[in-house]
């Protein structure tokens, strides 16, 4: 544990370091890419480029600094974490490459205020937050080696289907070319693959949700063709390029978003656009282990040339007695049918099904465009909904909604 002068040295800095705003850490990335460029194949440069990584990082670093003395507040927060950085296959000596240019970066950018004391309250705040992933992110690591069809680090998979679900979105059925067991997963979380596109200077590693129930002998991710406000390096590569029998490694399955509820809990799944990819992979678990509560799922899209899985979810819908869908085109086209391929035009209005989707005990799993997501939070919580009950999985570096 920190002593209080550290805790309280990092703690007074926080103003200083909080009026550069995300300067910090776009300085620390710069500098990180500059000296150490082998890290370009673990981190989603589009990210760099968009600036959401420096706002993750900058945001983090700093809750970690005021929660230095509660650090049980920010448990989820680090677990999210952990979890992402076992996805990119984050190494314990990466943690002291990245140590030394974010002091290097505080003490460029602070100048005369990054005293020896400050710099070296902040390495020992930095060191004390290293051996807490370090040490979680090895349990994690170790534990998929220890599943029945787990491993560590990549593995070879080929594609052995690949199935257009939409105008945007294609279904990649993968197989690992050893011909043995795949390691199960919860429902809702994500997979990491890693790529070598032609048209990228590096490696890319990308983590896209499973789409499907757990079967112990294959993965299926549903990708969505990204084009803006730029084209997705590894989505078009994938779309365009990847061919039945090709080959690309995989990383565990892993991620802190997931199905847990009794069984006889109520449900309900809400996604926006390609934010489906979980909640099918969530509808299709319930199914199978023949849940008993009420399950409502209730998808947003553009129209119907973008609604991918309508068919197998409206048929889960007619085949069982505790499923319903409720669907809502935003500008439904004229050869959507209302009623068959739509329920609801317009953007999604839970006071609609409101009488529905509103037992008590019900749990709420929802992911989908940012805005989406805060829409659907913020009237679930106007709804008189419990924060514990709401569930929602964010693309891309986390933020709170």
């Amino acid at each position: 544990m920190l002593d209080k002068q550290t805790i309280a040295t990092v703690q007074a800095t926080i103003p200083l370091l909080e009026s550069t705003g995300s300067a910090l850490t776009e300085h620390f990335y710069n500098r990180l890419f500059t000296h150490n460029p082998e890290l370009k194949d673990q981190f989603n440069m589009a990210h760099q480029q968009s600036g959401d990584q420096a706002t993750a990082l900058f945001n983090a670093v700093f809750a970690y600094a005021k929660f230095l003395d509660r650090p049980e507040v920010l448990a989820s927060a680090i677990e999210r974490i952990a979890q992402k950085h076992t996805s990119f296959l984050i190494t314990k000596a990466q943690y002291n490459i990245v140590g030394g240019h974010l002091l290097a970066s505080i003490k460029e950018l602070a100048g005369d205020a990054a005293s020896d004391q400050v710099i070296s309250a902040w390495a020992a705040a930095y060191g004390q937050l290293a051996e807490i992933f370090i040490a979680r992110e090895e349990e994690i690591y170790a534990a998929h080696d220890a599943q029945e069809g787990g491993w560590r680090g990549l593995r070879e998979f080929k594609i052995v289907e690949k199935t257009v679900e939409s105008d945007v979105i294609t279904s990649f059925l993968l197989a690992p070319t050893d011909g043995g067991a795949v390691m199960n997963y919860k429902a809702g979380q994500y997979l990491g693959i890693h790529v070598e596109p032609a048209l990228s200077d590096n490696k890319e590693i990308r983590q896209y949700s499973l789409s499907d129930a757990a079967n112990g002998k294959s993965y299926r991710i549903s990708v969505k063709r990204e084009t803006l406000p730029v084209a997705g390096i590894v989505s078009n590569y994938l779309h365009n390029e990847a061919k039945v029998g090709s080959h690309i490694y995989v990383i565990p399955p892993a991620g802190d978003f997931f199905l847990e509820v009794q069984d006889t809990t109520p449900v309900v799944l809400l996604s926006g656009g390609v934010g489906l990819t979980p909640m099918v992979s969530m509808l299709n678990q319930l199914v199978k282990d023949n849940h008993q509560g009420e399950i409502n799922y209730l998808h947003a899209c553009l129209d119907g040339k973008h609604h991918a899985f309508s068919a197998h979810v409206s048929a889960l819908a007619q085949q069982y007695e505790n499923v319903s869908a409720t669907t809502w085109y935003q500008t439904p086209a004229a050869a959507d049918r209302p009623g068959d391929d739509y329920h609801h035009a317009g953007f999604i209005n839970l006071d609609l099904v409101r009488d529905k989707i509103l037992q008590p005990d019900t749990h709420y799993y929802f992911c989908g465009p940012v805005p989406f997501m805060q829409t659907i939070n913020d009237k679930l919580l106007a709804l008189g909904v419990k924060n514990e009950q709401i569930h929602y999985e964010m693309f891309g570096p986390h933020a709170s909604l």
